[in-house]
């Protein structure tokens, strides 16, 4: 998921630009924050690093703009298994479906593809009637380092895991999700 983008040359602004949608210089530097990043992303980590960007931007901004990008299907929003707490990430809409397989001790996502998503997916258009725009699978279970590791020390990097996230969210205030 790290597609090499520049803010004035992004797959996702040009998706918006033939839809008629008017481009911001708040706006560029969230869609570039949301195509460059190695990872999934929470709003409030979204207004940060677009901020190093652009000063301009705001927490409102970026709630619009992910509205925004939500509504055209661009982006799609996950919860990864809950394991930050209420915390929803972002990604741009993947050309392929996956699964996200998350460690519910330490948090590591591993995004996974199969023909046999594909394959479940067709079963499911077929023998329901129902054309499928969009798949998304998650799997929370325990990585392999987790599984090794000591409960005690598994406890440890979980807290750590969810005080890092809690800094995020106090960075950019109140990271509520916003409809």
């Amino acid at each position: 998921m790290s597609p090499h983008t520049t803010m004035t040359e992004s797959r996702l602004e040009s998706e918006l630009a033939q839809r008629g949608v008017r481009m911001t210089r708040q706006r560029r530097a969230i869609l570039a924050t949301i195509e460059s990043a190695e990872r999934h992303l929470d709003a409030a980590q979204i207004l940060r690093r677009a901020s190093r960007v652009e000063a301009s931007v705001n927490r409102v901004t970026v709630y619009r703009t992910i509205g925004l990008l939500k509504r055209h299907g661009l982006i799609d929003e996950l919860d990864l298994m809950h394991v930050t707490g209420d915390a929803h990430f972002y990604e741009r809409r993947p050309e392929h479906d996956h699964i996200h397989v998350t460690c519910l001790r330490c948090g590591q996502v591993i995004e996974f593809e199969s023909e046999h998503l594909a394959q479940l997916r067709a079963e499911v258009e077929q023998q329901c009637g129902f054309r499928v725009d969009v798949a998304r699978t998650e799997i929370g279970g325990y990585c392999g380092g987790c599984q090794a590791m000591p409960e005690a020390t598994a406890a440890t990097r979980a807290t750590r895991a969810n005080k890092k996230g809690a800094e995020d969210a106090r960075a950019c205030g109140d990271a509520a999700h916003i409809a």
